[in-house]
C-alpha cells in the first residue's frame, strides 16, 4: 500500500477514502513516470475543526481548508512553471515517506455539493492535489499553477473525471 489512512472523523467511514486515496496517489505517481512501490503517503481524515487548528499552526490561517500537505522533501523547482526534482527512488528495505495530507469532510461535502459535484470525484481531485504538492509541486506562483492544474485534469481525466478547472 503507498497510502496509510488515519480516519479521524467518523463520518469519512463510509466514503471509501482509503481506496480512492491509495487510487489517486498510485494514478498521480504513475501519471509522473514514479512507480508507486515503495513510496509512502500518510493520510489525515479529520473535520473542520481540526483542520482549522493544523492550518493555523502551520500556514498562520486559523481557517478551514479542504486539504493540506506536508511533504518530507523539498522538490521544488526554482523556476516558475518548471517540473520539481523527482523524489530519490525508495529504499527497498526502509521504502520513501513522501510526507502527511489531511483532508476535512465538512468542507469537502460543502464544496462537492456547491460545485454539483460527486463526493468521491471531488476527493479524488484533493488527494491528487495534495499528492502533487508532495512530490513539489504548486500553485502559489502563475507557472506553477498552470503546469498543476494541466497535470490534476490529464490524472482526473484518466480516472474518468471531468476536468474541474474548466
Amino acid at each position: 500500500m503507498l497510502t496509510e489512512t488515519l480516519i479521524e472523523d467518523p463520518r469519512w467511514q463510509t466514503t471509501g477514502l482509503g481506496d480512492v486515496a491509495e487510487t489517486a496517489a498510485r494514478a498521480t505517481l504513475q501519471h509522473l513516470g514514479l512507480g508507486w512501490k515503495g513510496y509512502e503517503i500518510a493520510i489525515l481524515a479529520c473535520d473542520d475543526a481540526r483542520i482549522a487548528d493544523l492550518n493555523a499552526e502551520f500556514r498562520d490561517n486559523p481557517t478551514p481548508t479542504n486539504v493540506l500537505s506536508w511533504p518530507s522533501l523539498d522538490l521544488a523547482p526554482d523556476d516558475a512553471g518548471a517540473a520539481p526534482q523527482r523524489p530519490p527512488d525508495p529504499d527497498p528495505l526502509l521504502g520513501e515517506f513522501l510526507g502527511d495530507i489531511a483532508i476535512a469532510y465538512e468542507t469537502c461535502d460543502r464544496e462537492a455539493q456547491a460545485a454539483g459535484k460527486h463526493f468521491a470525484d471531488h476527493v479524488t481531485h484533493l488527494m491528487v492535489h495534495g499528492v502533487l504538492h508532495l512530490l513539489g509541486y504548486d500553485h502559489a506562483r502563475d507557472g506553477d499553477a498552470t503546469l498543476m492544474e494541466r497535470i490534476e485534469a490529464e490524472i482526473l481525466g484518466k480516472l474518468g473525471i471531468a476536468d474541474p478547472y474548466s
